[in-house]
């Protein structure tokens, strides 16, 4: 684990939160804070269960959902964050998704999505809220946008990366590097040796439980080899609902009703709710019948990465 911080605080001091589905989520942005800092009382009625450290010089309270996916469970922890940690300004979303790789965004495994506004939407749209008419189905869910702040850190962060890299990689070495020397379960962070293969989008999986050799290969998208294989970042619209998408029938349906949609993902809605928050996602499947776990910590730990990344520039 991260380094022991010896100052002590109060939980006033906690200006940012960053909040995670699940618990290999959590774990990878634990991995990335700059030291960890001693447990705070917090009222008997909070049932979460918080991590305290700090990243660039904020201070960062970190929490998972508790035992439950979706949208209740997310706005759950919202709002009990915000009772026991009062002055968070800025509030992070941070875990993994499903990509949707489109002719105009090359998006790949592993690769790290930002949900910014369009235009339309806040960043991130609740793709299951609505209501059927005569003109076809229209989305009534409205969710705020990041606060101002950190969208403006995000405008830097793509600056810089115009004339130079993202951190994600030399974040990951670097984490890689300290888990090794100080021998940290920290395996399943690793690139997968496996190949990051898109099949084409009415190809279903062919048989439950095994990998994608089994499948068709003559379906497989071809897409043109990239000159590094460290993620990119994307920013753009998040679609956010109730159930896992593992069909890419159902996928496509929600692009037709919503638009440019980068990825998908299940509790950033909740999340929202309540306060405004900023959603990273790392790339772990393509919200298709192919999905696995295989990618599902090496993207937890992009998604840390980026975050971490970002707030260097807040």
């Amino acid at each position: 684990m991260p380094p022991k911080s010896k100052l002590v605080r109060t939980h006033d001091d906690y200006t940012v939160a960053v909040v995670c589905a699940l618990e290999l989520e959590m774990s990878a942005v634990r991995f990335m804070l700059d030291h960890e800092h001693d447990d705070l009382p917090t009222d008997d009625a909070d049932p979460l269960n918080y991590i305290l450290g700090d990243l660039h010089g904020h201070n960062v309270v970190l929490t998972c959902l508790p035992g439950t996916q979706g949208k209740a469970a997310a706005a759950f922890v919202a709002a009990h964050l915000a009772r026991s940690f009062r002055r968070t300004q800025w509030r992070f979303f941070v875990g993994i998704g499903g990509g949707v790789p489109t002719s105009k965004q090359d998006i790949r495994l592993g690769d790290v999505v930002v949900g910014m506004p369009d235009g339309k939407y806040g960043g991130v749209v609740q793709y299951d809220l609505g209501r059927d008419s005569e003109g076809g189905f229209h989305l009534t869910g409205f969710l705020m946008p990041p606060p101002t702040e950190v969208i403006n850190a995000v405008g830097k962060m793509r600056a810089s990366h115009r004339v130079g890299k993202n951190r994600i990689e030399e974040f990951l070495s670097a984490v890689m590097d300290k888990g090794q020397s100080e021998g940290w379960d920290i395996q399943e962070y690793e690139r997968p040796h496996d190949d990051d293969i898109l099949f084409e989008a009415g190809y279903s999986h062919q048989i439950k439980g095994s990998s994608c050799r089994t499948c068709d290969q003559t379906r497989r998208v071809q897409r043109p080899a990239r000159r590094s294989t460290s993620p990119k970042i994307h920013y753009g619209l998040i679609a956010s609902g109730d159930s896992v998408i593992k069909r890419s029938k159902r996928r496509d349906e929600v692009l037709e009703k919503v638009g440019e949609v980068l990825c998908f993902e299940m509790e950033a809605a909740g999340m929202m709710t309540e306060s405004p928050c900023i959603v990273v996602r790392g790339i772990s499947d393509y919200a298709d019948s192919h999905k696995n776990d295989n990618w599902h910590g090496y993207a937890a730990a992009t998604a840390a990465a980026c975050t971490k990344e970002l707030l260097s520039y807040l």
